[in-house]
């Protein structure tokens, strides 16, 4: 299949003869600080699209659109090919990462109230901050694709958080992205697992995403397998 995008941890594929579609590829790489710090992490790729699609299915179930269709094989899903906006959207519940590094707060405090943060796609210049105002300076999305998908944002929230602490999970904060399917519809796209989101276990506080990677806090396949086994219902 033609390589249509190769990113740090996915590849996606044209699909022949179906142009509305594409196969999303989950890659064993794990990186962190703009890619400074860089592993082959075997078997990561299985978990994350593993994980992707159990919470893809669970909002497609909500009425939440997203790109997936199916998952294929252990590390590829087959999802709609999507008009991306160049935006990140991040949901915090509990102060942690760069919030802290940014406003001087202490981690782990939980927010009184959902806070959500714009940040431009663009590797080049490290993925900056912006407000409202550079997203149209910008013409990243006008008002009324923002109003819609700061609204879908808060949704997922609700439900992917709720779900994780059913399952023992404290979702601390995560990244979404956004794109326009072949229908017009604004959808989730990319990925939802342990590389986007921070989760900890509810019991002990230990933190089994990324930040394992980032700050060697320990094995990351067993952060990411004990994800795994509880949205599972293990």
């Amino acid at each position: 299949m033609k390589v249509l995008y190769e990113g740090k941890a996915k590849i996606v594929y044209e699909v022949e003869g179906e142009q509305d579609k594409c196969v999303v590829y989950f890659k064993d790489s794990a990186t962190a600080f703009d890619a400074t710090k860089r592993a082959h992490i075997e078997g990561k790729g299985i978990l994350n699209n593993a994980i992707s699609s159990i919470l893809f299915q669970l909002l497609e179930g909500k009425g939440i659109r997203t790109h997936f269709i199916k998952k294929l094989s252990d590390r590829e899903m087959l999802v709609w090919r999507a008009r991306r906006y160049e935006l990140e959207v991040v949901v915090r519940n509990i102060t942690a990462g760069s919030l802290c590094k940014r406003l001087g707060l202490k981690e782990g405090e939980k927010l009184k109230k959902p806070l959500v943060e714009l940040f431009y796609k663009r590797d080049e210049l490290h993925d900056p901050l912006i407000c409202l105002e550079h997203v149209f300076l910008l013409n990243l999305a006008d008002k009324k694709e923002v109003k819609e998908i700061l609204r879908m944002a808060l949704d997922v929230n609700r439900i992917i958080r709720g779900f994780f602490k059913s399952h023992g999970l404290l979702l601390v904060d995560f990244k979404l992205e956004f794109g326009r399917l072949p229908d017009g519809s604004l959808a989730v796209i990319d990925e939802i697992s342990p590389d986007t989101c921070r989760l900890w276990d509810a019991k002990t506080g230990e933190k089994l995403d990324k930040d394992r990677f980032r700050f060697d806090l320990g094995d990351l396949m067993e952060g990411y397998r004990k994800v795994l086994q509880k949205v599972q219902g293990g």
